[in-house]
């Protein structure tokens, strides 16, 4: 039994439930914990009920010291500031876990994860983590971290030693720019492998979790997981994937399949009467992490090339 734990508000309902469709095929036996950012959200899933899962509501895991710095993060910024408390909401619910993997709402499952944990098992660390693996046109290590919080595993007590520093840095610091040497909760991690050489695994095998900026390095044939990363929601029947060149046989083998999943997802949300929310607000927020001018040329090549994606 392999445990996750996921966050996202009711904005993002439709990633969760594609992300977990995709561990329903792939993942078979798992607990999805997921931390409901908002009220909404954790009504809807109350409704909808999925299998394997479990919730915590925010509002009964929030610790203090979130809650003092709330008000001075945005909802993304909120969101990063808690991503280190999540595998910690996790072991203190749940006593019999041994060990939880975080994962970002927009992740996909395509393969079950079995190598990506036995690799880690084989390394006897505490806390596995992924590079980025930025193909070299869109190398962004410097600003955003060379290391990924989308995929990263925590074993109980003994990985504790460098989550709760994780959590106390972006309590004190985890805001949605590049200020000396931070970024957001994840520039932290560059310095892991180094001074906790001991505890933390990098994954070796960099085209087991793909994702946008490296899909032009990587063919998407050995991947586990894809990181649909700056892909939003703009109506139920359209969708915008963002400024990153991406290859065909990637749209056609990993993007039209997962934009059925969030065909189903949408339908799901449709059928507990959650009204649908464009994500394209979020989507413009979260493009001024990168570079405006080059990922505007991007942008646009895409648009020429695929245009918004009917789903």
């Amino acid at each position: 039994m392999e445990h996750f734990v996921t966050l996202f508000d009711s904005l993002f309902l439709p990633q969760g439930l594609a992300l977990h469709l995709s561990m329903i095929r792939n993942v078979k036996t798992f607990t999805l914990w997921i931390i409901c950012m908002d009220e909404e959200v954790y009504e809807a899933l109350e409704k909808i009920k999925l299998s394997q899962v479990s919730l915590l509501k925010l509002s009964e895991v929030e610790t203090e010291e979130l809650r003092l710095v709330k008000r001075s993060r945005t909802k993304a910024e909120y969101c990063w500031t808690v991503t280190p408390f999540a595998p910690r909401f996790v072991f203190e619910a749940d006593s019999q876990v041994k060990r939880v993997t975080y994962i970002d709402a927009d992740m996909w499952f395509r393969k079950a994860p079995n190598c990506i944990f036995e690799e880690f098992e084989n390394s006897g660390k505490n806390i596995l983590i992924t590079d980025h693996s930025y193909a070299p046109e869109y190398d962004l290590s410097s600003l955003s971290g060379q290391y990924c919080v989308q995929f990263m595993i925590f074993v109980r007590d003994s990985s504790e030693k460098v989550r709760k520093l994780w959590e106390e840095k972006c309590v004190d610091w985890c805001f949605n720019r590049y200020e000396n040497g931070k970024f957001g909760d994840q520039k932290y991690l560059d310095e892991w492998p180094t001074i906790f050489n001991l505890d933390v695994h990098v994954l070796s095998n960099k085209e087991l979790i793909l994702a946008p900026w490296n899909s032009t390095r990587f063919p998407f044939g050995n991947s586990v997981c894809y990181h649909f990363h700056s892909l939003r929601i703009l109506t139920n029947n359209n969708v915008d994937i963002g400024s990153f060149k991406i290859p065909y046989p990637t749209i056609n083998n990993i993007y039209k399949p997962y934009l059925k999943d969030l065909r189903k997802s949408l339908d799901e949300s449709r059928r507990i009467s959650l009204k649908f929310k464009s994500q394209k607000k979020t989507y413009y927020i979260l493009k001024r992490l990168f570079s405006k001018l080059f990922y505007l040329h991007q942008y646009m090549y895409n648009k020429l090339r695929f245009g918004i994606i009917d789903f």
